[in-house]
């Protein structure tokens, strides 16, 4: 039975990653056996899409990292003008980066982080044409990978971000204190953590009022306990994989919980418009966002699917990209 997509909810987390993945099936080397049999069944599957993120919950955590995997390596080279270093000892704890070639100064500094159902992606996947539009434009870009759920916490998840965020900003030709915090999916979640709680930030040493905005792509756990309680949430088992069934804990790690200031100033949450939970979990932390001082809008994307709205940010003529533009410009 096909789920539609309005129903799909927080089961396109890390949608996109699984289909480049399942794709690369017919190419590579076969799979271990554990991992093959659920998603074979999806090749000629009408709604290939749900019926890959059904199957990965029947995978065990190596095999949804293989497949993560075996996706990133098709993601091709950096952008000119790109170079990967290191900001921790971890091997996860690696980002892409660059500042625009004929920027004189310092330049702001957007920093993506992308999605996976906090176990799986890819800073060079998740952040596709971006680098090469947003230096472009001319702002330093970045995009981090962190550590996975379940070798890692959420929180330590959060504590990466922000030390990426920390080292970043000791690198010439990047301006410390004009800083956007960019996530999709469970990146997105990241970000909003990050920006709201600033525990994190506090112990990198970095100032909160560093991150001038925040632009979220398509996020559904901003109350993570709200989220885990949808009935139909296909993706349950990462969610409690990543947050538990601790009710203390789960709102302890809910951008929602801890939108009271202090948080970054500035915000645009774009969720796609068919998504209920997505623009609902939206509406929610924006509204108690500016009630805590900040300015945030909310704006439902048409026309997009949760790894089409990141996909094709950075594509020129892409209307989410303009809007990103725009906001991006308010900043400067």
């Amino acid at each position: 039975m096909t789920i539609s997509r309005a129903k799909l909810g927080a089961a396109l987390l890390a949608a996109s990653a699984l289909v480049a993945g399942h794709e690369a099936l017919a190419q590579r080397e076969p799979l271990p056996s554990e991992c093959r049999p659920p998603l074979r069944q999806c090749l000629g599957a009408p709604d290939r899409e749900s019926c890959i993120v059904r199957s990965m919950q029947n995978l065990p955590d190596h095999c949804r990292k293989l497949i993560s995997e075996r996706a990133s390596a098709r993601a091709g080279a950096l952008p000119t003008g790109m170079r990967e270093d290191a900001y921790g000892a971890d091997p996860r704890q690696k980002l892409d980066w660059g500042v625009p070639a004929n920027g004189s100064g310092k330049s702001p500094l957007l920093v993506f982080v992308h999605g996976g159902g906090w176990s799986i992606g890819d800073k060079r996947m998740g952040a596709g044409q971006k680098g090469q539009h947003f230096l472009g434009q001319g702002w330093a870009f970045a995009s981090t990978n962190y550590r996975l759920v379940p070798q890692a916490t959420v929180e330590q998840q959060a504590a990466d971000i922000a030390s990426a965020v920390a080292w970043l900003r000791q690198q010439p030709g990047v301006d410390p204190n004009r800083i956007v915090l960019m996530g999709h999916s469970a990146g997105a979640h990241l970000a909003a953590l990050v920006s709201t709680d600033p525990t994190y930030l506090r112990a990198a040493g970095v100032p909160m009022d560093a991150i001038r905005g925040v632009v979220l792509l398509d996020g559904a756990g901003y109350d993570v306990g709200e989220q885990m309680a949808l009935p139909g949430n296909l993706v349950k088992t990462m969610y409690e994989q990543a947050f538990s069934k601790d009710p203390a804990r789960q709102a302890k790690l809910s951008p929602a919980r801890h939108a009271a200031a202090p948080n970054a100033a500035n915000w645009l949450i774009l969720p796609v418009a068919s998504r209920r939970d997505s623009t609902a979990q939206s509406q929610n932390l924006a509204a108690k966002l500016r009630a805590g001082g900040s300015k945030a809008i909310v704006s439902p994307q048409a026309g997009k699917t949760h790894g089409s709205l990141n996909r094709e940010l950075g594509v020129p003529g892409d209307p989410s990209t303009a809007e990103v533009d725009r906001f991006l410009a308010g900043l400067r």
